[in-house]
C-alpha cells in the first residue's frame, strides 16, 4: 500500500502539482437538494462499486493507474485507507436516508474488505489500522452488531500498544520505526486523533472510563506537541526532542477538531469546543478559494477535505456550532455544480468541472459525502463565495524545474502566504473563479515587487485580456500594491490566469498575495 505522507517532502506545495483531471465545458448548476444527495451517492455507487467483490475500485474508469497503483488485484482496488473512508461515505448515506441499500453494503463492505485484507495487522502503519477502528465503532453505533465493536476494540488496543515516551508521549506511525532519526520513525496527528474519537466510542460502548483516560492522554499529548496557537501541524520526527513539520493539511485540522469535539461530547468540558473552534475557523478562513474549500491536490489528498467535513459537520450537530451550516452548505452546492454531467460523478477540485478523464474514488467519495452530511438549503444557482482568492491557495502550473512556490516569510500577506520565487517562462497562477452572472468585472491583485517592475500576463477562460499587466516595484518584499484590470466573466465557472512570458522581457521576481474584486 503507499500512504500520502510517503509522497511528501520538504517541498510539499509539490502535492499540488498533479492534475488528472482536465476541464469540461458546460458545469451545470442546480439546486442542493435531498434528490441532488440521492443522486451523488447513487453515481458513486454505480461508477466505482464492485457488488460481486463487495469493494471500490481506484478509478472510475475501471483501469489501474500508475499514480495510485496500490491496493488489492495490484491497484484495481482502493488500498486500506481509501476503504476506510468510503466506507464511512456508505455510513454518511445511511445515516441521512435510513435505507437499507446503505445497511445492506455497510456489511458487504466490511466483508469485502476482509476478503481483500484477511490479516490487517500485516499493515504496517498504524494511521490506516486506525480508520479501521474508527469506522468500525461508528458501523457498530448504526448498526449494534457485535463485530464492529471487537474488531473496533482490538484494533485500537493493538494500535495503543505503540505509544511510548519518545517526544514525551504520543503513538508511533509505524509499527516498525520505533527509533527517533530513524527513516519513516513519526508520531503524527494521521495517528494519534483519530484514536481519540475511537477511544471515546469505545468508552461508551464499554461504559469503561479505561478508555477516556487513553482518549484524555493521546489528545493531551496531541495538542500539546502538534498544535500551535492555531495552527495543526502534521508530526513531529528526527532525533532527540525531535522537530515538528508545520505542513498544512485540512485533513490535520479536520482530525484534530474530530477529537476535541469527541472530547468535548464525553467530558462537556467548555476548552474543547474551543478548541474545535480554533482549528476549524483556521481552514475556513485560510485554506479556502471565495469560501470554497482549497484543492489539495490528487491521490490521497483528493480526500481531506472529506475527514475535514465530516468532523466539522460533527462540530455543528454535537458542538451546537450552527455558524458552520452555510459554510457546509455551500461547499457542497460547489462540489454537485462542478460534478461531471455525463455520470454525475465529482472530481477533486470542487472550485472547476470535473472534466473528462477518470476520477479517483476518494475524490468522488469526498464529494458525495459532504451532500449527505448536511441538510439540503434548497438554493439555486453558482456559488461565487466572497470574490477573494488567496494565491497560496489556487492551482499553479510549473515549469520542468519548479519556477515559484508558497511562502510566508515577509510579513504583511493576507491568508496563510503567497505565492514567491517567481520568474520562471511556462508558469503560472490558475484561479478558478465562479461568476452569478457573467459580465465585465474590475479585478485587483495584490503583490510584493521588491526586484523591480515585473510583468505578466492575464488570460481569462485561455484568452489574453492583458498581454503585459505592469505590477509596478515595490519598496520591499513586505510592502505590498495592488494592481487592476478589467475582464470579461461567464455566469458559472471561468479561470483566471496569472502567467508569465519571457517574451515580455521581464524577468524580475514577483510574490502574489491574493485576488480579489469578484
Amino acid at each position: 500500500m503507499i500512504h500520502w505522507k510517503k509522497l511528501c517532502s520538504a517541498a510539499l506545495p509539490a502535492v499540488l502539482a498533479l492534475s488528472l483531471l482536465t476541464p469540461g465545458a458546460g458545469s451545470k448548476a442546480e439546486a442542493f437538494t435531498a434528490s441532488n444527495a440521492d443522486d451523488a451517492m447513487t453515481a458513486l455507487v454505480n461508477v466505482f462499486y464492485d457488488s460481486s467483490a463487495k469493494y471500490f475500485f481506484v478509478n472510475s474508469d475501471h483501469q489501474i493507474h500508475p499514480e495510485h497503483a496500490y491496493g488489492p488485484d495490484s491497484g484495481l482496488y482502493t488500498d486500506f485507507w481509501w476503504e476506510a473512508q468510503l466506507w464511512e461515505t456508505v455510513m454518511d448515506a445511511y445515516e441521512r436516508t435510513n435505507s437499507p441499500v446503505y445497511r445492506t453494503m455497510i456489511d458487504d463492505i466490511y466483508t469485502g474488505f476482509n476478503t481483500k485484507y484477511p490479516d490487517m495487522m500485516a499493515n504496517a502503519f498504524n494511521d490506516d489500522l486506525g480508520w479501521w477502528a474508527l469506522a468500525c465503532m461508528r458501523a457498530y453505533e448504526l448498526t449494534g452488531t457485535a463485530e464492529y465493536l471487537n474488531r473496533g476494540s482490538y484494533l485500537f488496543d493493538h494500535i495503543y500498544l505503540e505509544w511510548d515516551t519518545a517526544y514525551n508521549g504520543g503513538i508511533w506511525w509505524r509499527r516498525d520505526a520505533h527509533t527517533p532519526g530513524q527513516a519513516n520513525a513519526q508520531k503524527n496527528m494521521a495517528t494519534n486523533a483519530p484514536m481519540v474519537m475511537t477511544a471515546v466510542k469505545l468508552r461508551n460502548a464499554y461504559n469503561n472510563s479505561a478508555y477516556l483516560t487513553k482518549a484524555t492522554q493521546i489528545y493531551n499529548w496531541t495538542k500539546s506537541t502538534l498544535v500551535n496557537g492555531s495552527k495543526v501541524n502534521d508530526h513531529i520526527e528526527g532525533t532527540a526532542n525531535g522537530i515538528v513539520k508545520d505542513w498544512d493539511f485540512t485533513y490535520n485540522y479536520g482530525t484534530f477538531l474530530g477529537a476535541a469535539v469527541s472530547m468535548y461530547q464525553a467530558t462537556g468540558t467548555s476548552a474543547y469546543l474551543t478548541d474545535a473552534n480554533t482549528a476549524a475557523q483556521y481552514v475556513v478562513n485560510k485554506m479556502v478559494s471565495a469560501q470554497s474549500l482549497m484543492y489539495e491536490g490528487e491521490n490521497d489528498a483528493a480526500g481531506f477535505k472529506m475527514v475535514f467535513a465530516r468532523n466539522l459537520n460533527r462540530l455543528r450537530v454535537l458542538g451546537g456550532q450552527t455558524q458552520y451550516l452555510s459554510f457546509l452548505q455551500q461547499n457542497a452546492t460547489q462540489a454537485w455544480n462542478h460534478r461531471r454531467v455525463s455520470d454525475q460523478i465529482i472530481g477533486s477540485d470542487w472550485l472547476r468541472p470535473a472534466g473528462t478523464s477518470y476520477v479517483q474514488s476518494l475524490a468522488a467519495a469526498a464529494g458525495a459525502s459532504i451532500l449527505q452530511l448536511v441538510p439540503a438549503d434548497g438554493y439555486t444557482g453558482y456559488i461565487a463565495g466572497n470574490g477573494a482568492y488567496e494565491a497560496e491557495n489556487a492551482r499553479r502550473t510549473l515549469a520542468s524545474g519548479g519556477g515559484m512556490i508558497n511562502e510566508s516569510t515577509n510579513a504583511g500577506f493576507s491568508g496563510r502566504g503567497y505565492v514567491g520565487g517567481w520568474n520562471t517562462t511556462g508558469t503560472s497562477i490558475d484561479f478558478y473563479v465562479n461568476q452569478n452572472t457573467s459580465g465585465s468585472k474590475t479585478v485587483t491583485f495584490r503583490y510584493a515587487a521588491a526586484a523591480g517592475n515585473a510583468s505578466r500576463y492575464v488570460k481569462v477562460n485561455g484568452v489574453v485580456v492583458a498581454a503585459s499587466l505592469m505590477f509596478n516595484s515595490t519598496s520591499s518584499w513586505s510592502t505590498y500594491g495592488t494592481v487592476s484590470v478589467t475582464i470579461p466573466l461567464n455566469a458559472g465557472s471561468n479561470t483566471i490566469q496569472l502567467g508569465y512570458d519571457s517574451t515580455l522581457g521581464n524577468s524580475n521576481y514577483l510574490n502574489v498575495d491574493l485576488l480579489s474584486g469578484l
